[in-house]
């Protein structure tokens, strides 16, 4: 009971946050930015960072598959030569870049694991489909500023960006005819401009070169330079684009990503220092809950998150997993159905103390974690092993009672027992200590070893040799009631 209750009450999370030493940051800018004004962001996050006594070097770029967009990479101080973690670095950073306006750098710590999931500007991820886009558009602001208040995440964001600017250009088709001109020559007219359209190369023996026909960029910022351009018509004269066209500010999607047959937006988000991945996942579940999102919209994690429910779905069915694994052998070793019970009775104390060092140290229960716990099973049922083997061979060949057994078993199987439990102990206690970029990974396996380590050992010597006569006692009286009474002929 004890250790269903510590399972339940301890925080989880899928792999442990890590401090490798690197960090990663995407910038997400005003969607009607230009590149001029972006390269620009991107330099005052740069000086910002760089002027942080832990950062070591950093790195940025911009101009990929959205103006609006960028990434960069800041290597870290050695641990040895910085007083904080990289969580406690990225807390700190986060202060002073969210001053920064028209833009937003969201950094995370690089991991030496990462699962699936989009492209993000945060580790976890969310999920909301629709068939509907319309609906998507409408929920998903709604979605994403209910999860922004929720104490258990930071820096929430979405890839939903809908108010990108754009020039819509309407031709009176009337004026065009009667002026002569047509629709393809200001369609072309407009494409050489702005299109960037590719119209040659040059090539030279070391390398080749695109030509790329453009409007000079000192006309290409700014909407007027439509008003100075002119469309030749059939007579060969030129005739001002203001004459047959007007153009008009309106929004548009910068991208629609889809999942499937159905429209996708991911809401990225962080933990605070302090959460862990289960109570937010627990948080957005009870949100999304609590808004009432009609059923045309439907929310799932992906990514990291995904992998983490479905292990946390599956960590207990692997545990009783093991254990009926183990008592079937034993079973088929002692041909017995109680004796395996004996060996099994030692790992509730080693569970709890497992699950114990954990809260002990301020660390969730992670697959590390499960992956200690599952060794904890194999290490630590050897010590009645030991015992309950040496009292079943002194029962059979030495006919001594099963107390007389047991207490022989404990008195010559002692040492044996403190030397491959001291030797488990140690060998784990490298894990705990570890230091380094990344040992953050390695830390819950030791934590979990040698907590269970400690707390079996110390109860299992006293609590076998007990459970072991209660057992043999339990036996021997079914086995009473089950023999038949011999009569006499």
């Amino acid at each position: 009971a004890l250790n269903i209750w510590l399972y339940i009450a301890i925080p989880k999370t899928f792999f442990p946050e890590q401090d490798t030493g690197v960090l990663m940051g995407g910038i997400q800018a005003d969607q009607s930015i230009s590149f001029q004004a972006m390269r620009g962001k991107l330099q005052d996050f740069m000086k910002i960072i760089r002027d942080d006594p832990a950062v070591n070097n950093v790195t940025g770029f911009t101009g990929g598959s959205r103006v609006n967009s960028g990434m960069m990479f800041i290597t870290l101080k050695p641990r040895g030569e910085r007083k904080e973690t990289a969580q406690q670095i990225i807390d700190r950073l986060r202060v002073k870049l969210a001053k920064e306006p028209g833009a937003r750098l969201f950094l995370m710590a690089v991991q030496d694991i990462r699962v699936g999931g989009r492209q993000a500007n945060a580790s976890y991820q969310y999920t909301l489909l629709s068939d509907s886009l319309a609906a998507l558009r409408e929920w998903e602001p709604k979605i994403r500023k209910a999860l922004s208040a929720l104490p258990q995440l930071a820096d929430v964001n979405s890839d939903q960006q809908d108010n990108g600017a754009e020039m819509n250009l309407i031709y009176d088709r009337d004026t065009m005819s009667r002026l002569g001109i047509d629709v393809q020559a200001a369609n072309s007219l407009l494409n050489n401009a702005f299109g960037q359209r590719q119209i040659s190369t040059i090539y030279q023996p070391m390398n080749q070169y695109k030509v790329v026909m453009e409007v000079d960029p000192r006309y290409s910022q700014d909407i007027s330079a439509l008003e100075k351009m002119f469309v030749i018509n059939r007579d060969g004269k030129a005739i001002p684009l203001s004459y047959f066209a007007q153009w008009r500010p309106a929004n548009a999607p910068l991208s629609v990503n889809h999942q499937g047959l159905s429209a996708a937006s991911t809401i990225a988000f962080n933990l605070p220092t302090g959460t862990s991945l289960s109570q937010a996942t627990e948080a957005i579940n009870r949100t999304m809950t609590q808004l009432g999102v009609p059923s045309t919209v439907r929310g799932s994690f992906s990514g990291t998150a995904q992998v983490f429910q479905q292990t946390m779905n599956s960590q207990l069915i692997l545990i009783v997993a093991a254990i009926a694994t183990v008592y079937i052998v034993l079973g088929i070793l002692y041909e017995s159905y109680v004796h395996p019970l004996t060996i099994l009775s030692t790992l509730p104390s080693a569970g709890v103390g497992a699950l114990l060092a954990l809260e002990l140290f301020n660390a969730p229960f992670s697959l590390i974690a499960l992956i200690g716990i599952m060794l904890l099973i194999g290490i630590v049922k050897k010590n009645a092993i030991m015992m309950v083997d040496f009292a079943l061979e002194a029962q059979r060949s030495g006919g001594l009672t099963p107390a007389q057994a047991i207490f022989q078993a404990c008195l010559l199987r002692f040492r044996p027992i403190m030397m491959t439990t001291l030797a488990a102990l140690f060998g784990a206690l490298p894990l705990v200590l570890s230091g380094g970029d990344g040992s953050e990974l390695r830390q819950p396996l030791g934590i979990t070893i040698v907590g269970g380590l400690v707390m079996s050992q110390l109860l299992t010597l006293y609590t076998t040799p007990v459970v072991y006569l209660f057992f043999d006692r339990l036996r021997l009286r079914f086995s009473r009631k089950n023999s038949k009474p011999v009569v006499e002929i």
